[in-house]
């Protein structure tokens, strides 16, 4: 009896070593780093000599170390969770306009035409400074922007501020109904026109709806513009890409460490038009869902790709359950375009010592062939067939567009000219750009250079050694000379920011879909697609 017991005992072991051996080879790694951090907060939490809170302590640590991964990966809590639920409802109710924080100031970022927020008077550049009574003052702006949404027909009252008149609205909550396709047309007798900035669960619906009606009025070519699109749902994606390419075509793949969470997306239905040539517009703000459909037609030489290269986001995120009714988001897997190319830019897994994220170099991408046999590379975003000239942007035009310096002055702006010209004919005066230009040297603080961050941080420093005083005249003028410099260094890129400038202005008289029609007879992008989808041979070539 006492054998089999030692044998049972035995056989026990050899499974559970079985087993480990199963797991990868950081298992007790894992396992030990886990016991570390539970022993270290119970002995924190103990004997600190003052009261801790676990829950921020835990928060705290966990985001310090997912932001070590990459930007996507996230833990939410419970109200996270909650948010997040009620933000991505279908049936959640919104003021029709989307929102902003600047300077823990809310504002009204973009009111949607005929929507809730536009018809009770909102208009984009408005900044909110009460809700249901509730002073904007006393609440984080961040927690402010979900007081906003709530179940469709319910009211909330808001206090708001336009330049410097208050004024208040109660706005009757509606089912958010955002569309996709902000505008399509036709360019000419043959070419239309479709621009479609949001991957979401009307997509495919709407890109078809527009395709359709073009066709009825005798299009023969399109031009597909995918600029600013930041992505959304794949399967979108993949249904657009459907449209173009016939059934049973690989569209996309996924790889993740989980086999099961590896798929092959391939179209289901039959296209809708197998021949008609189409010229995809994508820049650096093009990613993710956007990619994949520019990715696969490029890679199956199913269209000419024009613009800029894109953004470089082949990650695909997954939301896991956690305890407590708590979330993760984290990335599980790379995605691949036909060709085998993942296009993910930075390498967020080899940070450097001073923790910058590298670019997958030039010299390490590596070459795919599309079906035609032409060469397209991986790790650096979608490359365009034709590349758009563009000066470079120096790091402080980088800044300011990265800024709400255009923002801000678009507000006073439009305080200033109750009306501009029609959509099509617009353009934005030198006068008015120098006037933008003198906003820029008037409020030095509208856009930091990296320069500018370093400068501050050492001026805290000298003040907290007491050398502020004796430095102030010398970092006074320090301050003016890099201020001019960096409005120097605009002028180089000036083109670009006019471009800037003139979107935000006319969507503040004519929404977003007033942008397109402006864009439709004035935008390089547009006007370099219709001349190549016109020049059947050279659009032929392209695909060679």
């Amino acid at each position: 009896m006492k054998r089999v017991k030692q044998l049972g005992i035995i056989t026990v072991l050899i499974t559970v070593l079985t087993v480990s051996v199963g797991y990868k080879s950081d298992f007790f790694e894992v396992a030990k780093q886990i016991e570390i951090y539970t022993t270290l907060f119970k002995e924190l939490n103990m004997y600190y000599i003052d009261e801790t809170n676990p829950a921020e302590l835990t928060e705290a640590a966990i985001d310090h170390m997912l932001n070590e991964l990459d930007p996507y990966t996230r833990f939410y809590d419970e109200q996270g969770v909650e948010k997040a639920r009620i933000n991505a409802a279908s049936d959640n109710g919104g003021i029709g306009a989307s929102t902003k924080i600047i300077d823990n100031k809310l504002y009204i970022a973009e009111a949607y035409e005929d929507a809730a927020a536009d018809k009770a008077g909102l208009k984009t550049g408005d900044q909110i400074v009460k809700i249901n009574e509730l002073a904007l003052s006393k609440i984080p702006a961040i927690d402010a922007m979900s007081m906003l949404n709530g179940n469709p027909n319910s009211k909330v009252s808001l206090e708001l501020k336009r330049q410097d008149k208050t004024f208040t609205a109660t706005i009757n909550r509606e089912a958010n109904e955002f569309d996709p396709v902000p505008y399509y047309r036709m360019l000419d007798d043959q070419v239309g026109y479709i621009s479609f900035i949001k991957f979401n669960t009307k997509a495919s619906s709407s890109v078809k709806a527009a395709f359709e009606d073009l066709k009825s009025q005798g299009m023969t070519k399109l031009v597909l513009d995918i600029r600013g699109n930041g992505g959304g749902l794949l399967n979108e994606a993949v249904e657009i890409t459907n449209f173009f390419v016939p059934k049973n075509e690989v569209v996309v793949t996924t790889k993740a460490k989980v086999k099961k969470w590896s798929d092959t997306y391939k179209t289901k239905r039959e296209p809708i038009d197998l021949d008609i040539p189409i010229a995809v517009l994508i820049d650096r703000y093009s990613a993710s869902a956007s990619e994949i459909v520019a990715g696969s037609l490029q890679d199956l030489d199913r269209a000419v790709i024009i613009g800029e290269r894109s953004f470089g986001k082949g990650l695909v995120q997954r939301y896991r359950k956690l305890t407590y009714g708590t979330q993760l988001k984290l990335t599980i897997s790379k995605y691949y375009t036909p060709s085998g190319r993942c296009i993910q830019e930075l390498d967020y897994t080899h940070k450097n010592k001073d923790g910058v994220i590298p670019k997958f170099s030039e010299i390490k991408r590596n070459a795919f062939k599309t079906s035609n046999g032409r060469t397209v590379y991986d790790g650096g975003g979608i490359e365009p067939d034709i590349k758009l000239s563009k000066t470079e942007r120096t790091n402080a035009t980088h800044a300011l567009l990265e800024s709400d310096a255009i923002f801000m002055f678009a507000n006073t702006f439009t305080n200033k000219n109750k009306t501009i010209d029609d959509t099509e004919t617009f353009n934005l005066k030198d006068s008015d750009y120098q006037d933008f230009i003198t906003y820029l040297i008037e409020n030095k603080d509208a856009f930091q250079t990296e320069t500018d961050n370093k400068l501050s941080d050492a001026l805290k420093t000298a003040e907290k050694d007491g050398y502020s005083e004796s430095i102030d005249k010398e970092y006074q003028n320090l301050i003016s000379k890099i201020n001019s410099e960096k409005i120097k260094e605009l002028s180089q890129n000036e083109f670009e920011i006019k471009d800037a400038l003139t979107n935000e202005i006319v969507r503040r008289y004519y929404y977003k879909k007033g942008e397109y029609i402006h864009k439709a007879s004035h935008d390089k992008g547009i006007i370099e697609a219709l001349q190549i989808l016109n020049d059947e041979n050279k659009y032929q070539n392209l695909l060679k």
